[in-house]
């Protein structure tokens, strides 16, 4: 995409032109001499028999800047574990597979819960955070870069320009997102287009100018999943355990490092992934539940800055959100006019509705408990309970992979 305009207060670190993979790579294999890097995958059982995970190894097999890759594994018996350590074992990096269902594993959840501290339900958010105690537990690594398995479009490039910000000395960056294009014969992401952007652009009116708010706006792609960071952000932060995962990630990037120091890069021409659906009846399921703990994180977030939130304030919010959402909405009607794509003005209508309806959820479930459940809590914060814990992360998960 060759479009160099900065936008927000993060360095934005665009695709101008054609850059030849090999170069950047060959500058990762140096840089990652002095600056390991492990590669998290979150992966689900299932999605070991798809297309895309299949892709995602075969293009992993070419990169050597990655010191190890760790798998942290969905809810999985023991014969699906046994099967996800032979799909991964062809990679030529070192590879873990983390067992998060294990009995081994799961005393370590016991251990620190037996403490008073939250791990979260089981989930994207739990087991991503596992990985991060599992990566700290081997005291070798300056960077830890993450990205789903679902990928259908992915290819090594897309790592290479995730891993490239924090790993070059020179740039020395903590954060750094992803962000990309999401179209086929439509426009996709309407979690980002339609429910974050313009519930985050009716909060700055409604509150006026506040430096989170900001910070947030200047994604291109808030809910990309793909990033990379140094490693004692995963020391530090926390996380939440559901939707809430990129929303709540970015809210501890903003407390505990510099503004400057985090960045986002373009890292693929498109992108395309599995897609929820909508579910406008049922608010368990699918972009509804979504909707619903997006919006609890970004609400919870703002009231530990000190914002204090009212039921007049929260209808005041859903009028402005909802009339945000349709001028945006008519913004990409034109834009996919002019670029012959197809668009459903009712499905992107009723996409709006839902995102109301799950907002207005979400406010009364912040009116009731502005806390409500706790944040996974840092490894910083177990550490200093479980002093050991580490090091029985380490062990147990190589003893599953023994």
């Amino acid at each position: 995409m060759s479009d160099f305009y900065q936008t927000g207060v993060v360095s934005t670190l665009h695709r101008l032109g054609k850059e030849k993979i090999e170069a950047i790579e060959s500058k990762l294999n140096r840089y990652a001499q002095e600056r390991p890097i492990a590669l998290v995958l979150p992966s689900l059982y299932s999605e070991l028999s798809g297309e895309a995970l299949k892709k995602i190894v075969s293009e992993l097999r070419h990169v050597r800047y990655i010191k190890e890759v760790v798998v942290t594994l969905g809810p999985a018996s023991e014969s699906e574990f046994r099967n996800a350590k032979d799909f991964f074992s062809t990679l030529p990096q070192k590879t873990k597979v983390v067992w998060n269902s294990g009995k081994r594993m799961k005393r370590i959840y016991k251990a620190i819960e037996a403490e008073d501290l939250p791990t979260g339900s089981e989930g994207k958010g739990r087991s991503v955070w596992m990985a991060y105690g599992y990566i700290l537990s081997r005291r070798e690594f300056n960077a830890i870069a993450l990205h789903d398995c679902d990928i259908v479009t992915y290819n090594r490039d897309l790592l290479a320009r995730l891993c490239y910000p924090v790993t070059n000395p020179s740039l020395d960056y903590d954060f750094c997102k992803g962000f990309y294009t999401r179209v086929t014969d439509k426009m996709h992401g309407r979690a980002t287009r339609l429910l974050v952007t313009p519930l985050i652009r009716a909060l700055e009116k409604l509150i006026g100018y506040h430096p989170l708010l900001v910070f947030f706006d200047s994604f291109r792609y808030i809910l990309a999943g793909e990033f990379s960071m140094d490693i004692n952000l995963a020391r530090v932060n926390r996380i939440p355990g559901d939707w809430g995962l990129e929303v709540g990630t970015l809210a501890e990037v903003y407390r505990n490092t510099s503004i400057n120091r985090v960045c986002q890069v373009d890292i693929a021409d498109n992108y395309e992934h599995k897609h929820q659906t909508l579910s406008p009846e049922d608010a368990n399921k699918g972009l509804h539940k979504m909707c619903i703990d997006i919006s609890k994180s970004v609400f919870r977030t703002l009231a530990s800055e000190g914002i204090v939130f009212s039921d007049g304030f929260f209808k005041t919010l859903v009028a402005t959100y909802v009339r945000t959402a349709q001028d945006m909405l008519k913004r990409y009607e034109d834009d996919a006019s002019i670029n012959g794509l197809y668009f459903d003005r009712h499905e992107e209508s009723l996409a709006v509705d839902t995102f109301t309806s799950g907002i207005k959820k979400a406010a009364e479930v912040i009116m009731k408990d502005p806390l409500g459940v706790p944040l996974i809590a840092s490894w910083d914060r177990v550490i200093a309970a479980i002093p050991d814990i580490l090091d029985r992360i380490k062990e147990a998960v190589e003893e599953d992979n023994a």
